[in-house]
């Protein structure tokens, strides 16, 4: 593989089990020695990095260590003593909306207010890179849409971050842009809205007739939606247009990738 990702972009890596993603990220974080290649991470080797390195880098894995008689308190003031730099305990708690939780032992968390928990460990040093492996899996709907409003603000307030993630709503939603891993190789990497040519691909438009559901493809959708409204004299029926959804796109690159 290939990739550059841009300081100050949301990066999302997609891919199926095996792909290769958390391996792609574990190499990048220090934690794996790559067998070959050169990789640079905020200008450093990570596979050499030191620990003036590590203070630049927030990382949050898919599962983190066991806290259960500490509070929330208790554990993020812990690990900000690792920080020369550290934000403020408190602060960095109320922004990750576990304010109200403070006092609360980790083991009667929700699995979201744990991620949320999570979070706060990796962006307690104040990290310019911030990794995220499979952040919300697990999460239901509404911890998920939470969720992503904390990872806007981080990438609002400048923070890189590379996710990994199989949530294709997720990716579109946070990435600036998105890379595909199929077999261990990078197939694709662009913006959610043009991966695949999707803003250029055929569009669908569909109809309601007296006979049934109605399509028609179309590399000029606007023109077939004219023709209908004259048809139909104003007001088309159970009017639809698409375009091939980021999904579809997906899985037809892990498909042909692999």
């Amino acid at each position: 593989m290939d990739l550059d990702v841009h300081r100050g972009e949301v990066f999302a890596l997609l891919g199926p089990n095996g792909a290769g993603k958390t391996t792609t990220v574990e190499i990048l974080e220090g934690f794996r020695h790559r067998t070959s290649g050169e990789a640079s991470v905020l200008g450093v080797d990570p596979q050499h990095a030191d620990a003036a390195w590590r203070q630049r880098v927030g990382i949050v894995l898919q599962s983190t260590g066991e806290f259960d008689d500490l509070t929330v308190r208790e554990v993020v003031h812990h690990f900000a003593r690792y920080y020369r730099n550290a934000d403020d305990p408190d602060a960095v708690i109320e922004r990750v909306g576990l304010a109200e939780k403070r006092g609360a032992r980790t083991r009667v968390l929700s699995g979201g207010q744990k991620r949320r928990l999570d979070v706060a460990l990796g962006i307690i040093g104040r990290p310019e890179l911030l990794f995220l492996d499979e952040p919300t899996t697990g999460f239901d709907p509404e911890a998920r849409r939470e969720f992503w409003g904390l990872i806007r603000q981080l990438a609002a307030a400048g923070t890189t971050i590379l996710l990994t993630t199989h949530y294709l709503d997720e990716a579109e939603q946070l990435a600036d842009r998105v890379g595909v891993l199929a077999a261990g190789r990078l197939v694709a990497v662009d913006t959610p809205a043009r991966l695949g040519d999707r803003g250029t691909s055929a569009a669908t438009v569909g109809w309601h007739t007296p006979d049934g559901t109605r399509q028609e493809q179309t590399d000029t959708p606007t023109a077939v939606v004219a023709r209908l409204a004259e048809q139909f004299g104003g007001e088309i029926p159970g009017l639809t247009v698409t375009r091939p959804s980021l999904e579809d796109v997906y899985l037809r690159m892990i498909g042909a990738g692999e």
